[in-house]
């Protein structure tokens, strides 16, 4: 059932008593306040044969970062005694708008987990602006991440995709991934322009994507026929080399539950292209042995 060397590109991991999360605003982020640690997220997916797994910030604080990267070094205190991590990569944040981004960069990569940055996001689904990806200081500081080696992550809702889709093509040497599909309206059951702009950022070869964050974008109590051909067409329009899993661990469990989020994605892939989507696009894309 489960599948044999699984990844999962795209979970979270924080303890809200340490850290104030501000886009967690309302009630309705009760159920995932707390501590969601390493130790929680392997007891709850290795019976799913994820072995491996890309944690993401979620926050915009470098300190956050240290902390991740820590983690993903260090084994991980479970019951039956401490054993490696499943952590193999970590996507940071750095402040791409500084002069000396590309100093920041350096300094996170030469501490002593620094190794396993992997990439660098910014919630740019959470600027006033909607064209902040085209500022001058913000092409500056993501191509510095490129110039690092490393990867940056789109995360973007419908008001910045024409914005992301200028950054990609403004800066072809730039490694992509798109987080969640950019987060189709799927309660709203919109396919215009999503589905062609999907397409077009499909065309650029330095764009990849994530088949993530897709549960939390559909209305409560929604069925599997309401998302998969959102899906469908993210798989459709990149192909598998190009698509990796994530789960959205723990936001997904606002919506459903990690075994629900799995099987949606199985039911979305052919047997055929599970090899690359669960593991094999995010291994490449991340630079990951």
């Amino acid at each position: 059932m489960s599948e044999p060397v699984l990844l999962d590109a795209h979970h979270h991991l924080w303890d809200t008593e340490l850290r104030d999360y501000p886009w967690m605003d309302g009630p309705w982020a009760d159920p995932i306040l707390g501590r969601f640690d390493a130790a929680r997220y392997t007891g709850l997916t290795a019976p799913y044969g994820v072995r491996d797994s890309i944690v993401v910030q979620a926050l915009q604080d470098v300190a956050e970062t240290y902390d991740l990267l820590f983690t993903a070094d260090n084994p991980v205190e479970l019951e039956h005694g401490d054993e490696p991590g499943p952590v193999v990569g970590v996507v940071g944040w750095v402040d791409l708008t500084a002069p000396d981004v590309a100093d920041q960069i350096a300094e996170v990569r030469e501490s002593p987990s620094g190794r396993l940055l992997v990439g660098i996001r910014h919630g740019a689904q959470d600027e006033p602006d909607p064209e902040w990806l085209l500022r001058p200081d913000v092409l500056r500081g993501v191509q510095a991440v490129a110039d690092a080696g490393l990867v940056y992550d789109l995360l973007v809702r419908p008001p910045q995709a024409d914005a992301a889709l200028g950054l990609a093509r403004r800066l072809p040497g730039v490694s992509f991934v798109l987080d969640h599909g950019g987060k189709p309206d799927i309660a709203g059951g919109v396919w215009e322009p999503w589905a062609p702009w999907i397409t077009s950022l499909a065309a650029l070869p330095n764009v990849t994507v994530k088949l993530s964050g897709l549960v939390t974008e559909a209305a409560p109590g929604w069925k599997p026929a309401d998302i998969l051909p959102y899906a469908r067409h993210v798989l459709d329009s990149f192909g598998a080399d190009r698509v990796m899993y994530g789960s959205d661990w723990p936001v997904c469990t606002l919506a459903a539950s990690y075994e629900q989020v799995l099987d949606l994605a199985r039911e979305t892939v052919p047997d055929g292209d599970r090899d690359a989507v669960f593991g094999g696009t995010a291994r490449r894309v991340y630079g990951i042995n």
